[in-house]
């Protein structure tokens, strides 16, 4: 797994330097992963589905598990071509695949169908997407990776807020058939258009006004780490667990949230802002977030997240007939997981380098995608054993301890000689 073949960037020149060249790429990130980021408002088509073929809510909850773990699978191939022939080609199949996921999702008629279009093409287009913005941003901004990675990914936080009050309207007055084909269209031309703005640095870029010689803004392993190299240390397994046992706590909640929120008693239109404020609080989490890792440290900053994810979910259940209890500790909750999305992918690139770093945070990303299998699932289960989510809840604040836990055994600055150990075997 180790021997990943050149990037291609290393054969071409080097782009201009003048600090306008960086933006439009950025501006390119944030469109794509603005499209992608409306999967996590998939929660919008399961009541009039439900309602049409008379599906169970564990039933539908599979079609984000089938998702999520498509992502995290997809993704490790996505990083091998993102290794080897940059990123704009894993953009442009991303985006395709994930547009046409909801063209094909109009002629929904089982199950079967249901799960291979919003589930696996879908989760198929993600995986290849997702990883293109997060490769550039680290590339492109060393000086700031933390900020960066955070905006670019912030887009994707930002989606599920901006198309769920869309699709939600759409399917009020037009059917859920005719709102995935619309989508199909809106998403297609974005994509294409983000896919064009994307590209990669050369292998000597330098941020306008950073030396070549000067030491990466945030700590970190200064080694470029190959993947079989990676999987040997400890560091990796233990930032692993963290990301799994975290993201799951968040999914279990993302994954129902529609039903959750109206099982509280509430209105469509309340649940449809819901998924906004969680949108809003997954966008501040990976920006704000983001930032502060760059001053405060990766660790600490996810260290900090979980221990709030830890309260808040609880907390967010019995206070969930309050509406504006309801919307705070929703953007708490949101921003929380946002957090680890943005933050897990920068830190990626510290420990490991960006050498490999298609491929190595594709594995590290397997973390996300073992959470979209548990968490969903586990939120089924438990609404259909109990007819309620208050442990699922529960679950979802222990498992966020346990992350904050797991991450006590991730120690760079004492595993440096472990990772120059590694690259000389």
């Amino acid at each position: 797994m180790g021997k990943v073949g050149p990037s291609r960037t290393s054969s071409e020149p080097t782009i201009a330097r003048h600090p306008d060249a960086r933006w439009p790429v950025v501006v390119g990130g944030v469109m794509l992963t603005l499209v992608l980021g409306s999967y996590y408002a998939i929660s919008v088509f399961v009541l009039p589905l439900e309602h049409e073929f008379g599906w169970s809510r564990l039933q539908t909850s599979w079609v984000t598990t089938i998702g999520f773990s498509t992502v995290s699978l997809w993704m490790l191939l996505a990083g091998i071509v993102l290794d080897r022939k940059g990123v704009r080609l894993v953009a442009a199949i991303g985006g395709a695949l994930y547009s046409l996921a909801f063209l094909l999702a109009t002629q929904i008629h089982s199950l079967s169908s249901f799960y291979l279009t919003l589930g696996l093409c879908a989760g198929i287009g993600t995986g290849f997407g997702y990883i293109a913005p997060m490769a550039a941003g680290a590339k492109w901004f060393p000086d700031k990776r933390g900020l960066i990675v955070g905006v670019m990914l912030g887009g994707s936080g930002a989606g599920s807020g901006l198309f769920a009050p869309i699709a939600t309207r759409l399917i009020e007055q037009a059917g859920w058939r005719s709102t995935c084909r619309t989508l199909a269209i809106i998403f297609f031309v974005i994509t294409s258009l983000a896919t064009w703005l994307i590209k990669d640095p050369g292998l000597d870029f330098q941020p306008p006004g950073r030396k070549p010689s000067a030491k990466p803004a945030a700590p970190g392993y200064r080694t470029d780490i190959s993947p079989g190299q990676m999987l040997r240390t400890a560091t990796f397994w233990a930032l692993w667990f963290a990301y799994c046992m975290g993201a799951t706590a968040g999914l279990m909640v993302i994954s129902q949230l529609v039903p959750f929120v109206r099982g509280a008693g509430h209105g469509s239109a309340i649940a449809a802002f819901a998924v906004t404020t969680g949108a809003l609080g997954n966008t501040s989490g990976r920006i704000l977030s983001g930032w502060l890792s760059d001053y405060a440290g990766r660790l600490n900053t996810l260290r900090l997240v979980l221990l709030i994810s830890g309260a808040a979910m609880p907390a967010l259940y019995l206070q969930r007939r309050d509406v504006t209890l309801l919307y705070a500790l929703l953007a708490m909750v949101y921003y929380c997981y946002g957090t680890q999305l943005s933050v897990y992918a920068s830190t990626s690139a510290d420990f490991f380098g960006t050498k490999f770093l298609g491929l190595n945070y594709g594995l590290l990303f397997t973390a996300w995608g073992a959470a979209g299998i548990i968490g969903p699932f586990l939120a089924g289960v438990v609404y259909s054993a109990t007819g309620e989510y208050r442990w699922a809840f529960y679950i979802a604040s222990g498992l966020s301890l346990l992350a904050l836990a797991m991450l006590n055994f991730a120690r760079p600055a004492q595993s440096e000689k472990t990772i120059e150990r590694a690259v000389n075997q």
